[in-house]
């Protein structure tokens, strides 16, 4: 068996690192905290990823979490605003459902919508044509939804206290937990990459004795600690990926695992970044913080690296 992924799902993560790189640059990053940025989502759109795992008949590509999972990484790498974790987890759900008009509107970017577990705050639900909450096993759906603005640390992540009443809809509730816990996962894994590229960038062009600070030994063990910590998770959230592809039957303990692995190289990532950099890393005008806060975020969502180790031990035990 070959471990690995194919040509064609390479070439396409490529392909998606290139458009982000010249559009979702650090700059509409920032800016997206004070307002959206509509243009990089038709970006996204154009690319085929919003309905990448939506079957082709009706407008999508028909692939899988193997194929979407490195091109989520890459949004994660650029700490790219919008619901791209809600639209991959909620996509296939909806063609279940044969929406297909606003299958057709949210695949080519022009529809948003967004999903959550019960009882936690729903990420861009007041640009949403329709707001979903994952209750256990099944999917409901909030009609005429009330929204209550909560303020969030990562300000390009809009998060919201939805109430209305609950229409129950025939889709599989864990496979959308599972999609959006993976694509949380994939996210915190590019974001993780970014934050260490940034930090050796850094330590090559900081100088301290006349030398780089990245020549100290000291420096290199926190940047190798979070190398290592990156290392170990990606294949973790790539098994994942295939789980839920193929539909393996420990496919929740992998995407457990996918979680806290993935969160715990973010946590390390985050803190060893910030001590590379030193005082500028904690200004506000300096970009770092950017990744930092999305990476906390999303440490969050869809169920902490504590709640993902009780599933396992509960699964194991």
């Amino acid at each position: 068996m070959h471990f690995a992924f194919t040509e064609e799902q390479t070439m396409l993560a490529g392909a998606v690192r290139d458009a982000l790189t010249s559009e979702c640059t650090p700059e509409r990053v920032r800016a997206s905290w004070e307002s959206r940025q509509p243009e990089l989502w038709a970006t996204l759109a154009e690319l085929g990823v919003l309905g990448i795992e939506v079957p082709e008949a009706q407008g999508g590509l028909g692939m899988s979490a193997c194929d979407w999972v490195l091109l989520v990484e890459e949004t994660g790498r650029f700490a790219f605003p919008g619901p791209v974790i809600e639209t991959l987890a909620l996509a296939p759900a909806l063609a279940e459902l044969g929406e297909n008009a606003l299958l057709d509107e949210v695949c080519a970017g022009e529809a948003y919508v967004t999903v959550a577990p019960e009882g936690a705050y729903v990420p861009d639900a007041d640009i949403a044509v329709q707001i979903f909450q994952v209750r256990g096993g099944e999917i409901v759906r909030i009609v005429d939804p009330k929204l209550e603005p909560v303020k969030s640390v990562d300000g390009a992540r809009r998060l919201f206290r939805v109430s209305g009443a609950q229409q129950s809809v025939a889709a599989d509730g864990l496979a959308v937990s599972r999609r959006a816990t993976l694509a949380a996962s994939a996210q915190l894994v590019g974001i993780s990459e970014y934050l260490l590229y940034k930090a050796v960038e850094y330590a090559k062009e900081r100088r301290q004795f006349r030398k780089p600070i990245g020549s100290f030994q000291a420096i290199q063990h926190h940047l190798v600690d979070a190398l290592l910590k990156i290392r170990f998770a990606k294949p973790v959230v790539h098994r994942a990926a295939w789980s839920v592809a193929t539909g393996d039957p420990d496919v929740d303990i992998h995407v457990s695992m996918a979680k806290c692995f993935a969160s715990d190289a973010a946590d390390v990532a985050c803190r060893k970044s910030l001590q590379v950099h030193g005082a500028i890393g904690y200004t506000y005008e300096y970009d770092l913080h950017l990744w930092m806060k999305r990476a906390w975020a999303l440490r969050a969502a869809w169920g902490s690296s504590a709640e993902h180790r009780r599933r396992i031990c509960d699964a194991v035990l």
